[in-house]
């Protein structure tokens, strides 16, 4: 599906305006629908920042042309930013911890990137050091830094939130989406509480991920599967505002990988374990707001689906719980 009708000129044209699709899972009074980003040209929600955070830095002068990205990432931001900085004249340089997808390391360095691991248990805060100091001893490098980084937000702000309300003639009861960086739910957030401020806001981790201390709980720090959101250190989340939620649902990997395979028997989404996730908590939101638990604006929950389950095969995302690796 694509609402271009006439010849682009170039891969970026063709990142955004997604489809959104009503998700059956959940109840007819309120209905939820999903952004699926895997219909972007890099396959993720990613490809946005990718190509938004790239051209505000070249107008901005944060770097020149042929200078050299770097940036710890996962995996499907280095995909985005690698969509992005080939066609832009950019280097690409990205600092992936060892666990994640070894299919989206590949597609980075596909797409000419030079791809550099650090220690699994180092985690994110590891390689955001790594990218730092690289940073440092090459001329005209910069760091985008998803994690702190206004521009993050700013594009969902620009472009996803703009979509969904057009798509819903405004009428968006609530928002909830999985934080890793928090850049979708806040600027989706911000742009939907400026048209409605009542829209009610949920944001979505995993079980044993430390989000829920921004709202001043004290959660059980643990490994999980579900991949892309989540945070074992808060303080390298800086795009996180707490006055723009209301709810921060922990989801069990269990219930994440349910619902994945669920989405695909029954709805034909192929998606990953963010997905799942998030696919959890708004039905919950849309469930309890049918109930009168929970009361929305308009009578809609959207929600996001990140990416696509392709890229986590080798992991055997489709297999037993205890077969999923993660």
């Amino acid at each position: 599906m694509t609402t271009h009708r006439e010849p682009l000129d170039s891969v970026l044209d063709t990142v955004g305006e997604t489809p959104l699709v009503r998700v059956h899972g959940s109840p007819d009074e309120v209905p939820v629908y999903a952004k699926l980003e895997s219909f972007n040209p890099g396959a993720s929600v990613k490809d946005r920042i990718g190509k938004y955070m790239l051209e505000r830095m070249l107008e901005r002068g944060d770097i020149g042309e042929g200078g050299t990205v770097i940036e710890p990432t996962a995996g499907n931001t280095g995909i985005g930013i690698a969509v992005a900085a080939r066609q832009l004249g950019l280097q690409a340089v990205f600092v992936v911890p060892e666990r994640f997808s070894k299919e989206k390391q590949q597609l980075m360095a596909a797409l000419g990137a030079e791809v550099i691991n650090t220690p699994t248990d180092e985690g994110m805060g590891g390689a955001i050091e790594r990218a730092r100091e690289l940073a440092d001893e090459l001329d005209d490098a910069v760091v985008p830094q998803q994690f702190s980084n206004p521009l993050n937000a700013e594009a969902h702000y620009a472009t996803t939130a703009p979509e969904i309300f057009e798509a819903l003639d405004g009428e968006v009861g609530a928002v909830v989406a999985g934080c890793g960086t928090a850049g979708t739910l806040m600027g989706m957030a911000r742009y939907a509480r400026e048209q409605e401020p009542g829209t009610y806001v949920c944001a979505v981790e995993p079980e044993g991920s430390l989000y829920r201390s921004f709202a001043g709980d004290d959660p059980e720090e643990a490994e999980y599967k579900t991949e892309g959101i989540g945070t074992h250190d808060p303080t390298t989340n800086e795009l996180f505002d707490p006055e723009l939620v209301d709810e921060i649902r922990a989801v069990a990997d269990r219930d994440a990988h349910d619902e994945l395979k669920r989405l695909a028997s029954e709805e034909g989404h192929l998606v990953a374990s963010s997905a799942g996730a998030a696919s959890v908590a708004a039905r919950d939101v849309a469930e309890r707001a049918a109930s009168g638990d929970v009361e929305l604006p308009h009578d809609s929950v959207v929600t996001v689906f990140p990416d696509s389950s392709e890229r986590y095969l080798s992991k055997g995302i489709y297999r037993s719980f205890e077969e999923w690796e993660g």
